[in-house]
């Protein structure tokens, strides 16, 4: 007889469950990678899209669910992992940010938002049903350039001391 070993606490839940949803979206989007800079417009980064200095606007960022990494097995001090579900409203900007030492993996739910990245010279369209990798090359900022809101699911490493609002 086979048993199943019980998750003993709601950590363990919540860790699991995001990790099951991560796996879940990047299989389901595994055919649908498709928002990434074309080869032939792969630039160094400086050489890129410009800086945008506007502020987070018509963005709403919800912590779905976070874990202390170094309270799990794992122990991956002063890191948790999060899920965020981040709203864009039409003409929303999620600010220019950083990926140096946070990857994360971002969903599309729904909508369309554009990307403006540091190593891309041209923008990045992302559209419902696909995912991207941000990793520590990734330097960037989203606008929502459509008439729809866009929905997006983000799971990053992020600093378990770091500023909540940042994107």
């Amino acid at each position: 007889m086979t048993t199943i070993p019980t998750l003993r606490s709601a950590a363990h839940r919540t860790l699991c469950g995001a990790l099951m949803m991560t796996g879940a979206l990047a299989l389901g989007a595994s055919a649908a990678q498709a928002g990434s800079c074309p080869a032939d417009k792969v630039v160094a980064s400086g050489k890129r899209q410009a800086e945008s200095k506007a502020a987070a606007q018509g963005v709403t960022d919800t912590v779905i669910a976070s874990t202390e990494l170094a309270k799990e097995p794992v122990g991956i001090k002063d890191r948790q992992f999060r899920l965020r579900r981040l709203v864009i409203e039409p003409g929303g900007i999620v600010p220019w940010h950083s990926h140096g030492d946070r990857p994360a993996i971002i969903y599309v739910v729904s909508g369309e938002v554009v990307e403006y990245a540091s190593t891309c010279a041209v923008p990045i369209t992302h559209k419902a049903g696909e995912a991207t990798s941000e990793t520590h090359a990734t330097a960037h900022w989203w606008k929502n350039t459509g008439s729809s809101t866009a929905v997006l699911l983000s799971a990053d490493l992020f600093h378990v001391k770091g500023d909540p609002r940042q994107m």
